[in-house]
């Protein structure tokens, strides 16, 4: 497999897994035959005309929507062990770990890498506890002609989902302890991070060199550092038409996190603003 580091902005950053040709396994697991069958049904229902199948996809896709960026990233991650029956050299060899020089620093890749593969592992286990010990509660609902058990469904699905993400933290918590990532500056990633840096920072020229363009990154603010076009881009700069919808989702949501910490900083400083003003008022009435 092959790790991606994708900076969002200017200190948040995507971690993507792109199996290697040789890492597809010839026979598909029952799980792997499972999700599949699943995606194709749900591929046919999105087409359908109305009906509660046709809400029941639009509802999904707004839930899936609301899923933080990290946990897809952590998911595109194998299990250990899977891989490990893929490639039986796994665990002793290094893992390419494809990012721009001129947005992260070489020497801080590791413990970026390591806080994200840690900082959501509690979170993801206890989530896949509470789903999965929930979704048989629901089973009675299943006895309702027609209309599938969608509470069933969907704790199901979002206990499963933990389950891939805790299991790819796992996995690249142990690449990062064994020193089993290999680092490796992309040009062309540097060139399309050198467009976008010197436009989100007013300071920066395109040409600057990558270390004072890092400096430079590190020192702002957080700022969105892609834009949405950008997606496809990096899809096709790293042959991996997948990432095109991970790294939309991950632009969306930070940008709607900024946009909220931007707004309600506005509001604590008109609040404040407001507070002076009648404190003033009332020294003037005394």
């Amino acid at each position: 497999m092959r790790l991606f580091l994708i900076p969002i902005s200017t200190r948040r950053a995507l971690i993507y897994s792109r199996p290697l040709r040789k890492d597809i396994p010839k026979e598909l697991s029952i799980l792997d035959r499972v999700t599949t069958k699943a995606a194709q049904t749900w591929a046919k229902w999105e087409e359908a005309d109305g009906g509660w199948k046709k809400s029941l996809v639009t509802w999904g896709n707004k839930v899936q929507q609301r899923i933080p960026f990290e946990e897809w990233g952590l998911k595109s991650i194998p299990s250990l062990n899977s891989q490990k029956r893929i490639d039986e050299a796994h665990g002793t060899k290094k893992i390419d770990v494809l990012y721009p020089g001129n947005s992260l620093r070489l020497e801080k890749i590791p413990a970026l890498l390591r806080t994200i593969a840690t900082d959501r592992q509690e979170f993801h286990r206890k989530k896949m506890l509470w789903s999965l010990g929930i979704a048989p509660l629901t089973a009675p609902l299943g006895l309702i002609p027609v209309v599938p058990n969608i509470p069933f469904f969907y704790l199901a699905y979002r206990g499963w989902s933990h389950w891939r993400a805790l299991n790819g933290s796992r996995h690249l918590e142990f690449l990062v302890e064994k020193s089993l990532l290999n680092p490796i500056s992309l040009p062309e990633l540097e060139r399309l991070y050198a467009k976008r840096a010197s436009y989100a920072l007013d300071d920066t020229p395109v040409d600057t060199p990558a270390i004072e363009m890092v400096e430079d990154i590190e020192q702002s603010d957080e700022r969105v550092l892609l834009k949405m076009s950008d997606a496809k881009k990096l899809a096709t700069i790293l042959d991996a038409p997948d990432l095109a919808l991970e790294a939309e989702r991950a632009i969306v949501q930070v940008s709607a996190h900024l946009q909220a910490r931007a707004e309600e900083a506005k509001r604590a400083e008109e609040a404040k603003a407001k507070a002076k003003e009648a404190s003033s008022e009332e020294k003037k009435n005394l």
